[in-house]
Order: C-alpha cells, then sequence, then structure tokens
C-alpha cells in the first residue's frame, strides 16, 4: 500500500464534490411521518450527581465538582490532573488521540483528525495492541483514504461481525468516503472494500461526521451535520458497501442509538433533542422502505446532543442522551412508549449548574471552544446497568453508579494531566488545532439563559483569564471517546492525552458478570 498522500491530497475535493453530486433521491428519500409526536422541554436542570467519595490515594478536583479552576491553569497546577479512586495504568500518547476512537478485544483504533493527522511521521488510524495495558504497541496503520481525511465520530465497531467502519470527515462534514475492515485479527485489519468507498473514482452517495452499526452488523449508518442528511449503507457483503435508504430528518443530525432488535432508531439532534424514528422496513430491507418518524422532543439545557445509549431497568426501556455542548449533561429518557418519550433524569456536574455558569466562564476562558460538556459514555452493561461511564471535556473521565437510574452518584473520575505548552507536537489533537480560539463559545447559548434569569453575576465571570481571546492554551485536556469497559478498567482516548487504560478502584466498583460495554451503535 502506498504510503504518500500526494494523490489523495490533489483529488479530495473532487471526491467529495462528485459524492455530493450523486446523492440519491426519489425511492431511497422516504419522507418521515408528519403525525410523530413533537414537543418542547425549557428550563435548566439545577441538580448535580452526588460526588464521589475520594479514597485515600487520590488528588480531587480543589473546587467545583468537574471545574478546573483558573489558578491551577494558571500556576500549571492542572498540568498534573486530578483523580479519585481510579488512575492510569499505562497509554500511547502519539500525536494526540483524535476525537473520537474505538476498540475491540484488546485492540484499540485511534481516530484521525484532519488536517493535522498528515503532519506526523504515522498518518492514519493507528492500530494498538492492549494486550498488556501497561505498555500498548503499535501494531499497524490504516492509510485508506477515509483514515487520512478524518474519521471525526465516524470510527466504529460490531463486534458480532468483527468489522470495523470509518467514513472520512474533513472538516466537520466530509462525503464519498467509507472503509470497511476485518478485524478478526484485531491488531492487523484487512480491508474488505476496495472499491465502492475507498477507491477514489467510486465514491459512495453518503455524506459523514458521525456514524454507527446496528445491533446485527448488517447495516452502517452515517450522518452529516451540514446538512444533516442520514445514510443507511447495506453491509451484509462488506465488499460491496450500497446505500439503501436516505433522507434529511432535520437541519443537522448527529449519532445514533438503536433498540436491541434494530427496528428503532433513537437519532440526535444537533440542536438538542431527539428523534424517534421507526427503521423496521430498512432492517427487514424492504424494497424502496419507508421510515417512520414517530417522535421529536427538543429542549433548552444543552444543545448538540451526541449520541444515544439504549438501556432497560427492569424490562423497561430507556436511553442516556449526552449533550456535547450548553452544559445540559447527560438525560437519562424514558423510551418505553416510543411516540412519546419523556425525560426522566439530568446527569450534570456542579460546574454545569446554571448558577455556576459565570464561574464556568471565568476559569473555562482561554481554553478554546468548549467549556465543561458530556461527549460520548458507555453503560457497563444495556440491561440493569450498574455504571456509566462519560468522556467529559476538561473534566476528564467520570463514573456514576446507575444501579438506580433515579438516585445517580457520582463514584470516580480522572481528569488527565493537561499538556499546556505542546501544542505542536500534538498534530492529531483537535484540541491544540483549536486553541487558535481563546473563549469558550459553544457555552452560549446557555450562558444567555442564565443571565435572562438572572443567574449571571458578571464579576464572577471575569478573571485572570478572561483576555485570552485567540492563541487560548490547553490548559486541560479535551476528552470525547467513549470510556469502554473492561473489567475494572476503562479504554479510552483524550485529544492530547491520546489512549489511556484506567483502572477502577475495586473499593468502588465491582464488574458484573455479565458486563458487556454499550455505547447504542
Amino acid at each position: 500500500m502506498k504510503s504518500s498522500l500526494h494523490p489523495w491530497a490533489r483529488r479530495s475535493l473532487v471526491t467529495a464534490a462528485a459524492a455530493a453530486l450523486l446523492l440519491p433521491t426519489g425511492t431511497l428519500a422516504a419522507q418521515p411521518n408528519a403525525s410523530g409526536h413533537v414537543e418542547e422541554i425549557a428550563g435548566l436542570t439545577d441538580i448535580a450527581a452526588a460526588r464521589a467519595e475520594c479514597g485515600p490515594e487520590a488528588s480531587p478536583e480543589p473546587g467545583l465538582q468537574g471545574d478546573v479552576p483558573a489558578d491551577d491553569r494558571n500556576s500549571g497546577r492542572s498540568g498534573q490532573g486530578y483523580r479519585c479512586n481510579m488512575h492510569r495504568i499505562g497509554g500511547y500518547s502519539g500525536r494526540g488521540g483524535g476525537i473520537s476512537s474505538v476498540s475491540f478485544e484488546n485492540c484499540v483504533y485511534v481516530g484521525t483528525f484532519f488536517p493535522g493527522n498528515l503532519l506526523g511521521p504515522e498518518q492514519g488510524v493507528q492500530v494498538l495492541d492492549i494486550s498488556d495495558p501497561t505498555a500498548p504497541v503499535h501494531t499497524a496503520t490504516l492509510n485508506e483514504p477515509a483514515m487520512l481525511a478524518g474519521t471525526w465520530e465516524s470510527l466504529k465497531v460490531n463486534a458480532e461481525r468483527k468489522l470495523l467502519v470509518g467514513a472520512g470527515a474533513p472538516v466537520l462534514t466530509g462525503a464519498g468516503l467509507l472503509s470497511v475492515y476485518d478485524i478478526s485479527d484485531c491488531a492487523h485489519p484487512r480491508l474488505l472494500n476496495p472499491g465502492p468507498g475507498t477507491s477514489l473514482n467510486m465514491p459512495l452517495p453518503i455524506t459523514a461526521h458521525e456514524g454507527g452499526f446496528s445491533p446485527d452488523g448488517n447495516t452502517y449508518w452515517s450522518s452529516g451535520v451540514a446538512p444533516g442528511l442520514v445514510s443507511a449503507v447495506d453491509l451484509t457483503d462488506p465488499a460491496d458497501p450500497r446505500v439503501i435508504w436516505q433522507n434529511l430528518p432535520g437541519l443537522s443530525m448527529h449519532g445514533f442509538g438503536f433498540s436491541p432488535d434494530g427496528n428503532t432508531m433513537y437519532l440526535a439532534n444537533n440542536f438538542g433533542g431527539l428523534m424517534v424514528m421507526d427503521i423496521s422496513a430498512v432492517q427487514r430491507r424492504d424494497p424502496n422502505p419507508q421510515v417512520r418518524h414517530l417522535a421529536h422532543i427538543t429542549w433548552t439545557d444543552g444543545w448538540a446532543t451526541q449520541h444515544n445509549v439504549p438501556v432497560s431497568y427492569d424490562g423497561k426501556p430507556y436511553i442516556f442522551a449526552t449533550n456535547e455542548a450548553g452544559s445540559g449533561g447527560v438525560k437519562l429518557i424514558d423510551v418505553s412508549n416510543g411516540a412519546d418519550p419523556r425525560i426522566v433524569n439530568t446527569i450534570k456536574l456542579e460546574i454545569d449548574l446554571p448558577e455556576n455558569e459565570d464561574v464556568a466562564m471565568a476559569s473555562a476562558a482561554g481554553g478554546s471552544l468548549f467549556g465543561y460538556d458530556a461527549h460520548y459514555c458507555a453503560a457497563d452493561r444495556p440491561t440493569d446497568p450498574t455504571a456509566l461511564a462519560c468522556s467529559w471535556t476538561s473534566s476528564g473521565i467520570r463514573v456514576f453508579d446507575v444501579r438506580d437510574p433515579f438516585a445517580i452518584r457520582e463514584i470516580a473520575y480522572y481528569n488527565p494531566p493537561a499538556r499546556t505548552g505542546h501544542n505542536t507536537e500534538l498534530t492529531n489533537s483537535p484540541h491544540a488545532l483549536a486553541s487558535i480560539i481563546g473563549p469558550p463559545v459553544l457555552a452560549a447559548p446557555t450562558v444567555v439563559q442564565t443571565m435572562l434569569q438572572g443567574q449571571f453575576d458578571m464579576s464572577q465571570a471575569t478573571g485572570p483569564r478572561s483576555g485570552m481571546l485567540a492563541f487560548g492554551d490547553i490548559s486541560t485536556d479535551w476528552c470525547f471517546s467513549a470510556p469502554e469497559w473492561r473489567g475494572n478498567q476503562l479504554w479510552t482516548t483524550c485529544a492530547d492525552n491520546g489512549f489511556l487504560a484506567l483502572q477502577l478502584d475495586s473499593s468502588v466498583y465491582t464488574p458484573p458478570a455479565d458486563q458487556r460495554s454499550t455505547m447504542g451503535s
């Protein structure tokens, strides 16, 4: 396989344009049922999950739960990180962890972020063998066009079929590129589709940003955020991926969750919300499949809903829905009536509460686009989960006891050491690249809401970092990837620190016998 990037670099824009022109219409663009229930939910949740009680080996946060104070950022203290009932046992920093990575068996696949991933010595998705979590080994690099173009949040695994898929998204949204790998030998993936989706002469008619598998692994769903085109790619024959349904459910769509039978999709709305869609016709492979829109709920407490993790308690279905921006935390939604989903709980950290938005602005200033927000979560099993682990931008990896879904409490966290001053080394880190911007602008909608409610104190929102309007530092890390469960360990990646193997204290977590890490797609 050629390692030169020049042919890809010359043709990437042509490929994207060609794919956009090839977008299917007609029978593949089934219209959602207009009778679906629509509801908007206003208001901001003002209760945080109970704090973790840290053991004697902890190096705890000094103030509000989840906060990295301005003084710690400016003094360099954040370079030591914070930990409570969880510690690092190994890692592989490379040149950064991209946005979203994924694991299978004893391997991890580190996502790429364009264009910085092209600047390092190993260009493409890094394959790591984690047989020994204390000493990961780099075994291969995947450098097909989709891998080089930036995998954003599209890199996903289906364990049942032992497939790895990634789609190319150079700048927020991409088009045309998708590669499928056999990971039976997880340390040495084998490309299955050298033609459609991989060959630059054979682009697939999709847009890409986020992706996910149906439970049976026969369908890979790809979504773009601008526009919010959602595509169902048939992988019955992985060598010949084909688009079998496509539509624009809304202006900007994000990630997915699926019911266990694959007939219901829980689609994240980037503007803060959830769409419930009956996709059984696609699952059955009906000719000209029609997708029904069952419900659409939106909320003002957080936005850029990232993905949805389906679980059940006592046989009743719920989803955990994460909000990537706006301090919305993680919503627990009762979806037992697919036509009438209901938010029944919200997981937040203290730094996300409306009363603390001013403090969050003061500490996050100069750290770039994001403040303190959930991104990806994974439950330790889909049925009656006992714990939920979430990546939390600038707050690290947070672990919650969710045995009682209505009395959720935090049990552990690990906020990795900031890599301040190492920007130029972290060419595959979106945080390092985005640090040309200083303020946490993605928090703006919630800041406005708290101002209107009289909860925002401008004197608390300003401080020694407030003038950092450009070329901000990386005084925290951005943790985006789902922390995946491996017994008492969590495997994840953060933008600056790369891959991390974390160990939970046995005093706070006992893995269930049927542990099965689940992130929804």
